[in-house]
């Protein structure tokens, strides 16, 4: 069958346990945080919900398939509820789980997400699966988070890729797969038509410390120097105040879609901004378009648990597009 999106990465089901006796403790720039919670005591949690079938990867194939595209996942789970519960789910959000793989004896990846506020510190682990690539056509991948034992993985994918250059690559690499550095990765970096990542991960990535320039003039050197490794477009997102993106020739900044209430939690909201404007692509937008996509999917992500259930269909999406404020556009920097 041919595709328009298949996303490849871990599948894992996240239990939200809702905290309401921490502390948050920042450094000077309130940007080194950790959550506190006492020590050898019993901490009273306000609730636990969970969500099946999420991850960067299945967020993203979730969101393309909402958006009225054909979307498959290549992913690896175990055979316990966790598992078939997943493959439930997938199904239900319109996701082809033909390339999803069952292994006898193992366990479906559990995370445990400490959410305070409205935002989360997740405990992750990843169970070591033998990865195999399928054979398969698509219009697009969308490569993130795999596990430390991948990296034979990755080289497949590349030697795929590179068989196949019609194939285009959007690339959120994570955690372990920005700590494998660029050099193991080279390959892929270089067939990749857009990469995500956020303003730490691009320093880990180019292994630079904080730096004291403003923050504008920071990321545009981020952004050539990401570029520089391969990527034809670069995205830089910065939380709560806004993305970049750069194709090499032009650089752009785009602001958030104003929240209709403050956000609930934010898990997701990277995941959905990535993959939508990845599919605003795939449906033939133009990189400005696209822009303007994905932080409306990010807006409603955050109004709900989890980072599938605020994902929006086309039609919803671009009814919030339409009454848009007159100045949500990207801007030339």
């Amino acid at each position: 069958m041919n595709y328009d999106f298949i996303a490849i990465g871990d599948i894992v089901t996240d239990a939200f346990i809702r905290l309401q006796d921490a502390e948050i403790h920042c450094d000077i720039k309130h940007e080194d945080c950790q959550i506190c919670l006492r020590f050898g005591d019993k901490v009273p949690y306000e609730s636990v919900t969970v969500v099946p079938a999420v991850g960067n990867s299945p967020n993203a194939a979730t969101s393309a398939a909402r958006l009225g595209l054909k979307s498959a996942i290549i992913t690896n789970l175990g055979d316990d509820q966790n598992g078939t519960e997943a493959i439930e789910t997938l199904d239900k959000n319109g996701v082809e789980t033909v390339f999803v793989t069952k292994h006898r004896g193992q366990k479906t990846n559990y995370h445990y997400v400490l959410w305070y506020q409205d935002d989360r510190t997740i405990l992750i682990r990843h169970e070591e699966y033998a990865y195999a690539l399928p054979e398969f056509t698509t219009k697009w991948v969308y490569l993130s988070s795999l596990g430390e034992n991948s990296l034979p993985f990755h080289s497949k994918i590349a030697e795929h890729l590179a068989q196949h250059p019609e194939i285009k690559l959007a690339f959120q690499p994570g955690t372990f797969q920005i700590k494998l550095g660029y050099e193991k990765l080279k390959n892929l970096y270089e067939h990749t038509e857009i990469f995500f990542c956020n303003v730490d991960e691009a320093r880990r990535i180019l292994n630079r410390k904080d730096s004291n320039e403003e923050k504008e003039a920071e990321i545009k050197n981020l952004l050539r120097e990401i570029s520089s490794l391969g990527p034809k477009i670069v995205v830089i997102t910065d939380g709560k105040d806004g993305a970049y993106a750069s194709d090499g020739n032009n650089t752009w900044f785009m602001k958030p879609y104003p929240d209709p209430k403050p956000p609930l939690e934010r898990t997701g909201a990277g995941d959905s901004f990535a993959s939508t404007v990845v599919s605003a692509l795939a449906l033939g937008k133009s990189l400005p378009e696209a822009l303007r996509w994905g932080p409306i999917n990010s807006m409603s992500v955050v109004q709900q648990i989890g980072a599938q259930a605020g994902l929006l269909t086309r039609e919803k999406l671009e009814e919030y597009l339409k009454n848009a404020p007159a100045d949500y556009s990207p801007k030339m920097i």
